[in-house]
């Protein structure tokens, strides 16, 4: 039986005699022999020839996947297997999309039986303010001014100049009015309620109670420090 010992030992003695056909074959014979060891693979690399590989390509190359071309209906397209003739269908009755439910009013709506909240659905930490003063700058200030007087860069631009948040009546307001407006909009104003999430918007909410507050805080109410930074201004 001839094997890849075989191989090995004629290469070996008569390194000359070989061709380069042989060499290559030997060559191939050595890695097979260090991978799988057998005999085997030394008949198949005998026997192989390019013919049957190359018709094997064409036929893989010819290979489709036949899941993505199998029938569908694309969305909004006709059907005749419903009776409506509509392929997409309608909401079942009843049924709220996974993560919509929105059970707590309070939070999603910023309103309890119908009417605004007059507070803030969680604790608010000074982590929580520092975010809703970063949203408010990406998203209101634009159009309100980093303090809240409506005189924002559009603003200035030449678009409607909105109310300041230190008016009296905004000042006034509950917080779930605040909410619900920059859910909702109003009047030139658009809803951020795709762009900026219920959390955040409550955030935002707290910062421009924070605002408010800063202009129109009682003197009694502020540190003993900064009494004496407003009495050294005076």
């Amino acid at each position: 039986m001839f094997t890849f010992a075989d191989v090995n030992r004629q290469s070996a003695k008569a390194p000359n005699a070989l061709s380069g056909k042989d060499d290559l074959r030997i060559a191939a014979t050595r890695s097979a022999d260090s991978l799988y060891g057998g005999f085997a693979v030394w008949r198949f690399i005998k026997k192989i020839s390019p013919l049957p590989c190359l018709a094997l390509a064409l036929a893989l190359a010819g290979c489709d996947q036949e899941m993505r071309d199998q029938p569908r209906h694309e969305p909004l397209e006709a059907s005749s297997f419903f009776e409506d003739g509509r392929a997409s269908r309608a909401q079942v009755p009843g049924t709220v999309p996974r993560g919509h439910l929105h059970a707590d009013g309070h939070l999603h709506a910023g309103k309890v039986a119908g009417r605004p909240v007059e507070t803030l659905p969680f604790a608010v930490e000074r982590s929580d303010l520092e975010r809703g003063r970063e949203r408010y700058q990406i998203f209101c200030a634009p159009c309100h001014d980093a303090v809240g007087t409506g005189n924002g860069m559009v603003v200035q631009r030449g678009f409607r100049s909105p109310e300041s948040f230190h008016t009296p009546r905004l000042r006034e307001q509950p917080v779930g009015y605040l909410f619900e407006v920059i859910t909702q909009g109003m009047g030139a104003m658009p809803s951020y309620a795709d762009l900026i999430p219920p959390q955040d918007r409550w955030r935002i909410v707290a910062f421009l109670r924070a605002l408010q507050l800063s202009r129109h805080a009682p003197a009694a109410d502020l540190p003993e420090e900064d009494r004496r930074r407003l009495e050294d201004v005076e």
